[in-house]
């Protein structure tokens, strides 16, 4: 793992001093490590709270999203796993990925537990 890093470190420092031939350029790719699980994570946590924020929001899609949740959440780019969370309204699950929601927030995961309830 080093001997990847320090090469990729010397392939900078070279590609800066302009010392890289053309079909030399340094090798493209997500960061060593799980650096793209790490922008995924960021992005998933920015999504579901954007569908929880248009639901509070937009009373329109709280009903879309009441109607037929599995299908308005096949709209965003979710794992199965968050949109089964989303449309059980999971809120334990939830922030755990997302951290603590405000009560806006809650909205359609309160709406959701009360559709349980009948």
């Amino acid at each position: 793992m080093e001997i990847q890093g320090s090469y990729r470190s010397r392939e900078a420092e070279r590609a800066s001093q302009g010392l890289l031939r053309m079909d030399e350029q340094p090798v493209k790719g997500p960061p060593p490590g799980d650096g793209h699980a790490r922008m995924k994570a960021s992005s998933s946590r920015e999504t579901i709270v954007k569908v929880l924020s248009r639901a509070a929001d937009d009373h329109r899609f709280l009903a879309r999203l009441a109607e037929n949740p599995h299908r308005v959440l096949r709209e965003y780019d979710l794992t199965p796993e968050e949109r089964a969370a989303l449309a059980r309204g999971d809120t334990e699950k939830i922030e755990s990925w997302v951290g603590t929601l405000d009560e806006r927030l809650k909205t359609w995961l309160k709406v959701r537990l009360a559709q349980e309830r009948w």
